[in-house]
Order: C-alpha cells, then structure tokens, then sequence
C-alpha cells in the first residue's frame, strides 16, 4: 500500500498544476519588462537604411511599437486596425520590422498602408530578443521615459485597442 502512496500524491500534485495552468490565459504572459526602461536601441529605418532611430530620439512622448513582418499572418489582421487608429494621430507608431527582408517590408506597406511614423529594420531580430518577443505580432507602449507599460501578444484588434491600449494612452499622457 506504502509504495503506491507516493505516486498518487505526485499525481495529485501533477493534476493541481495542470488545473491551474489550464485556467491562464496564454495571451497574458507576464513580461519582466513592464514597468522598467526599455532596452536601448538604435536601428536603420525601413524606407531610408542610412537613417537609424534610437530609443533617445522617442524620449519625451508617449509610444507605441508594434513588431512585424511581412511573413507574419496574424500581423495582416491586426494591420488595419493600426492604419485606421494611426488617422487619428493620437499617439505615433513606430514599427520594428522582426527578421524580415527589407524590400519585402516595403512591398507590404505599399499593398497594406503605412501607419507607422517609421518603421525600425531588425532584420537579426536583436532588438526584438532584446524587448522579450517571443513572435509577432507583439506591440508595447512606452511612455515619456521610455518605460515600458503595457505589452501584448498577438494581434491587437479593435477591443484592445479601446479596452486596453487606448485607456493607458491617456492616462500616461495626463
């Protein structure tokens, strides 16, 4: 009887874990970059490789960066949410292009519409490891610190963008 007492009890165990896990919402995967800076950065940008933008030069205003690729399905249904949200000019968008070819990026802003201030080219995926992506579509706001405030995988649909990302604009932006 003693010899079967151990294996339940890890069973048992085993389950509970499972239980909880079942319950979380994979889309809420907690990022230990919320809150603090973000990683310094300076990249060339997509439509003019001789020009880079680093993190200094978006100091002072509240931010959004929405990694993508053109190679990215998910990232085509999120992207006309980011065009018709970029109209309003409520807050700029830069773009950081994930391990993707340039004239291929371009090709797909040109079919799909440019809603991004600039597009940043992370074709080694270095910033994006640096940021904590785990693929894309994945999009940060920063605020006027260049701290990290919220992070969200997946694509961003227009009940996040109202529920979610909108709100924190503004509150950061008060």
């Amino acid at each position: 009887m003693k010899r079967y007492l151990i294996p339940l009890i890890v069973f048992v165990v085993m389950l509970g874990f499972l239980a909880v896990g079942l319950q979380l919402n994979p889309r809420e995967i907690p990022s230990p970059l919320i809150n603090k800076p973000a990683p310094a950065f300076k990249l060339p940008t997509l439509s003019a490789p001789d020009k880079s933008i680093g993190l200094q030069d978006l100091r002072g205003k509240v931010w959004i960066l929405n990694v993508w690729a053109s190679w990215c399905v998910a990232c085509r249904v999120e992207h006309p949410v980011f065009v018709e949200f970029a109209k309003t000019g409520a807050v700029p968008i830069y773009g950081l292009n994930y391990k993707d070819k340039r004239d291929d990026a371009l090709r797909w802003l040109a079919n799909f519409g440019n809603p991004y201030q600039q597009s940043l080219s992370d074709t080694e995926g270095l910033v994006g490891i640096d940021f904590g992506v785990y693929g894309v579509p994945e999009t940060f706001v920063i605020d006027k610190d260049g701290v990290i405030r919220l992070k969200h995988i997946g694509p961003v649909t227009p009940e996040v963008l109202q529920g979610t990302i909108l709100p924190l604009i503004k509150k950061l932006n008060a």
